[in-house]
Parts: C-alpha cells; sequence; structure tokens
C-alpha cells in the first residue's frame, strides 16, 4: 500500500479504544504490520474487524458454537481476521510472531471448549477467521475431493449429493461442523465403522507453518502430514484445504430408529447391546441416545433409550439381520426409512423426515452442540458395563440440571478394528466397545447459575470412572475438555510434563510422536493453546 494512506486507516481502525487490559500497543503495532505488507491498501477494511467496528460483536459470534463463550467477560482477540487468500493468512502469521500475539484459527467454531476464538488466559490473540476459505471440488471420476478448511461438513456432504447419490464422504453428521476442526480431530459418523475416521481418509493437505510457507503432502514430510490427520487442531499450522477421498454407498440407505424406556426393559437392552453392536457388519452404524422424558402413559419422569441405526443396504436386508443378530430389540418395517446416504445425515441429525439438501448448507443449525449453551465430556468403553452399573446411574438423570442432558453410546468395531492405532494420531481403535458422549445445555437465562450443570457432568463422569477406559482414561479430542489437563502459560516454552496428563488421554502413545513432530516444524511454539502439543526443549 501507500505509505501515505497509513495514518489514514490506522484512525479508522484504532478510532475507538482497545478492550484490552494493557494498552494500545500491540493492536497499534499488528495493525501497522499488516497495512505495511497487504497488497491492497482496501484489504484491511474488508477482511480485518477491531472492536470498533460495528459488526465486530456478529462477527465474532457469527459461528460461536458454545454459548458459553460469549458473555461479557469471555476474552475476546484484538482483530478478527478474514481471509479470502492465503496470502492473507501468511501475513497475518508474520505479523502476529513478529509482535508476539497468539493466533486462534477458527472454521466451524465448534471447539467445546471455545479455543478457536477465545482463550481462557489472559493473553493478547487475533482470529483467523477461515470462513471466506470454504471452496468444496468434488471429482466424481476420482472419487476425490479438495475442501477448503473454512467449508462445513454439510456444504462438503451437498456438493457430493449433488453430483451423485453413489459417493459420500466419512464424517460426522454435526452438519455445521467445521472441515478443518473435524479432519484435524479425527471425525466419526455414520460410515466410520465401514470406512473408517474422515481424517484417515485424507490424501493431501494444503499448509501454512509457523514460517509462512504453504507445504503439500510432499514438501511438508510424512510425521506432519500424519501428525495434522487426527492430532488436534491448533498445534502445527493452518491447514488451507484438504484433499479427501470419497466412498461408495448405495444409492439408498436405511436409517432406523426405535425408543425403549426403563419400563420397557431399555436398561437390559442398553446391557445386551454392549456386547452385541460392535459385532455388526461393518455397513451397519449402531448408537443409543440416553434422555429423560415424561412417560406417555402417565406423564412421569423415565428415562429413555434411542436406538439409531445407519445400514448401507434396503430394509428387507436389514430387519433379518437384526433378528438374527440382536432380535431382542424388535426392530420392524414400520421404524425404518429408506433414503440418500445424504438425506440420512439430515435425519440423524435433526430426526426430520423430507428436509430438502439445501439445509445441509445452514452454517447456523441449532442442536444439542450448536447454537446453545453446553458442557460435555466423552469416554470409551473396553468391558460392558453391569446392569446395576446403570442402574446407578439413571437417578444423575432425575436430577434438576438433567432436563437437557443427553448420553450417546456409539458402536466401534468393524473398520476401527483393522487399523493398528499408531497409523494416526487417533489412537482409539481396536479393544473398544463403544464411545460415549456426554452432553448437557441450559438456556440463556440459566448461564449465571453454568456453574451447577458444570457441576452435574462431572459429577455423572466421576461416576462412570469404574466403568470406562483406565490408565490413561481415554477421551476424543474433538470432544475438547479442559477438565482433563490444561498447558500452563506462564512461560513461552510451553510443558511437556503438563501436556502428557491431558495428551495421552486423547493420543495415547502416539503423544511422544506428536511432540516430536511439533518440536521439527514449530520449536518456538508459535502456534499454541490449551491443549496444543508443546515442543520439547
Amino acid at each position: 500500500m501507500k505509505l501515505n494512506m497509513f495514518p489514514f486507516l490506522l484512525l479508522i481502525l484504532l478510532s475507538l479504544s482497545w478492550r484490552i487490559s494493557a494498552s494500545a500497543q500491540p493492536a497499534e503495532e499488528f495493525l501497522r504490520c499488516l497495512s505495511l505488507r497487504f497488497h491492497n491498501s482496501s484489504s484491511i477494511a474488508k477482511l480485518v474487524y477491531t472492536y470498533h467496528n460495528t459488526s465486530y460483536s456478529s462477527v465474532l459470534k457469527s459461528s460461536a458454537q458454545n454459548f458459553r463463550f460469549t458473555t461479557p467477560s469471555t476474552p475476546t482477540p484484538l482483530a478478527i481476521v478474514t481471509p479470502f487468500h492465503a496470502s492473507h493468512i501468511q501475513v497475518t502469521v508474520y505479523c502476529c510472531r513478529k509482535h508476539g500475539l497468539q493466533v486462534r484459527t477458527r472454521s466451524g467454531g465448534h471447539d467445546f471448549e471455545g479455543l478457536s476464538y477465545t482463550t481462557a488466559y489472559k493473553v493478547p490473540f487475533v482470529v483467523i477467521d477461515l470462513v471466506n476459505l470454504r471452496s468444496v471440488q468434488v471429482n466424481v471420476e476420482k472419487a476425490t475431493a479438495w475442501v477448503e478448511s473454512g467449508a462445513t461438513v454439510g456444504e462438503l456432504y451437498y456438493e457430493i449429493a449433488r453430483k451423485t447419490r453413489t459417493l459420500a464422504f466419512p464424517a460426522g453428521i454435526g452438519h455445521t461442523v467445521g472441515i478443518g476442526g473435524q479432519l484435524s480431530g479425527g471425525g466419526y459418523g455414520s460410515l466410520f465403522r465401514k470406512y473408517g475416521l474422515a481424517s484417515d481418509n485424507v490424501i493431501d493437505a494444503r499448509l501454512i507453518d509457523a514460517y509462512g510457507r504453504i507445504l503439500d503432502k510432499k514438501s511438508m514430510g510424512e510425521d506432519l502430514f500424519w501428525a495434522i490427520r487426527g492430532g488436534g487442531g491448533g498445534s502445527f499450522g493452518i491447514v488451507l484445504a484438504w484433499k479427501v477421498k470419497l466412498v461408495p454407498v448405495p444409492a439408498n440407505v436405511t436409517a432406523c430408529t426405535v425408543s425403549k424406556t426403563l419400563e420397557q426393559n431399555a436398561t437390559k437392552l442398553v446391557h445386551q447391546w454392549q456386547s452385541i453392536a460392535r459385532k455388526f457388519p461393518k455397513e451397519i452404524h449402531s448408537s443409543i441416545a440416553i434422555a429423560r422424558v415424561n412417560s406417555s402413559e402417565d406423564g412421569k419422569m423415565t428415562i429413555q433409550a434411542s436406538y439409531g441405526s445407519v445400514f448401507l443396504g434396503s430394509i428387507d436386508e436389514l430387519i433379518p439381520l437384526m433378528e438374527e443378530k440382536f432380535p431382542e430389540l424388535g426392530l420392524v418395517k414400520e421404524d425404518c426409512l429408506e433414503m440418500s446416504w445424504a438425506e440420512s445425515i439430515l435425519y440423524g441429525a435433526l430426526s426430520i423426515i423430507g428436509l430438502p439438501l439445501e439445509t445441509l448448507l445452514n452454517r447456523t443449525q441449532k442442536s444439542a452442540l450448536s447454537q446453545t449453551y453446553f458442557k460435555a465430556k466423552s469416554d470409551f468403553v473396553k468391558q460392558p458395563i453391569s446392569e446395576s452399573g446403570f442402574e446407578g446411574l439413571w437417578p444423575k438423570f432425575y436430577e434438576d440440571e438433567a432436563k437437557s442432558a443427553v448420553m450417546v453410546l456409539v458402536a466401534y468395531g468393524g473398520k476401527m478394528d483393522e487399523i493398528p492405532e499408531t497409523e494416526y494420531p487417533y489412537p482409539h481403535r481396536a479393544g473398544n466397545l463403544y464411545s460415549i458422549l456426554y452432553v448437557v445445555n441450559w438456556e440463556e437465562e440459566e448461564n449465571k447459575n453454568s456453574e451447577k450443570f458444570m457441576n452435574w457432568m462431572r459429577r455423572v463422569y466421576s461416576y462412570m470412572t469404574p466403568y470406562v477406559s483406565k490408565s490413561p482414561r481415554e477421551a476424543y479430542v474433538n470432544y475438547r475438555d479442559l477438565d482433563i489437563g490444561t498447558n500452563k502459560f506462564n512461560h513461552d516454552k510451553g510443558s511437556y510434563t503438563e501436556a502428557k496428563v491431558w495428551g495421552l488421554k486423547y493420543f495415547k502413545n502416539n503423544f511422544d510422536k506428536l511432540v516430536y513432530v511439533k518440536t521439527k516444524v514449530d520449536p518456538q511454539n508459535f502456534f499454541k493453546h490449551e491443549q496444543s502439543i508443546p515442543p520439547l526443549f
């Protein structure tokens, strides 16, 4: 840009005081750096939002999915940069490095602890929001797609479905989740027992490293390419785009739901399901959602277990299969629907039939894990939980805080048993019967008492300790949980010892290799957050 325009632009960008505890100095220096390095003098006004911008707050909250982190007390960034080109990210990385600012990278904003757009520590930071980098290019003939990190899972699914009914991608059912975050931590969905995780099906990527270089699979090397496919977001660089392998599916799949209350033998059925579901054919995805409901008979509270499945085949094929494998469930044709795989995603996410595929493009869809106040945790189960174990859990769902709580069990087995746990950073493979996601959410007017809901979640998590994985008690990095440990930011180098507390839970023995990669590619720990992989010093 022309240097004589700088005072004018700086005046515009800093017309109101910065809401930071120290001074406006870091922000002023950062903006000066951007303005001197952006090629176009008008770029800053279009790409950079600061506190004085009338749209700053709306941009910051636009893809904030956990409203716990949108309160007045939540730390906010010095600036939000919304790049249109890789060069905008390179300049932002350079200027943040130069002026000692941390970076938070946001694709869909679904980080459970808000780490893609805020921080638990009082440190100056900048958010790089990838919302404008969301193109999807599907190649049906080669069964591949290039997808930019700012696209949502739903936008990828929509572009695939627009071209074919017989290809899919094995990511999650939450269609508002950003593809960048999903692929960086694993990503499981209705196809993972057949084809593995979303991150298992990445075949190339373009990444900006801590030095501003753009690297692909070849130039980044095997170790870094291994690390970004499941090693957690925000540690190794900013992935611009991913090349993914698409997988074959039938033109029609079958989706089923069967709900049973405690009075309808739910406890015994859940107990049986634990040992059976992981042995189902790979073509069956099986899950159970457990929540409190009012009984239809007398209106009293009870616990309901909803059995959901997606089968890569027809109803007529599935019914005899389930009669053989799990006759106690009593699945009948009336419980099932045939639809395209893309339609099954919407049905699984929203439990509504007949929604147009364009619903996949809705980035602001509300759900139990989107556009609400919530706390979540995860577990992995290796041995069946006893009936008495479940019976001891049910009373917690009758407590006041649990009115909107849910516990989701997802069967493992299939392809997940065949992939060695060291092949990718995500280690939760063979030996797992199922995973558990716990969620409790609440309304805005209840947020002043959010701690009571958080404590309910912690009590449930504590109760489950004897029944889940041990040494370590495993957790899923895409269900981030700061309760299990955080890095300390009292010095720049980070701490391997501190990080290992949570790192072993997410990555088991793969944690040390991730540390090795981090030390090699980002030894100064530029890309860091409360649960980022630390370098060794």
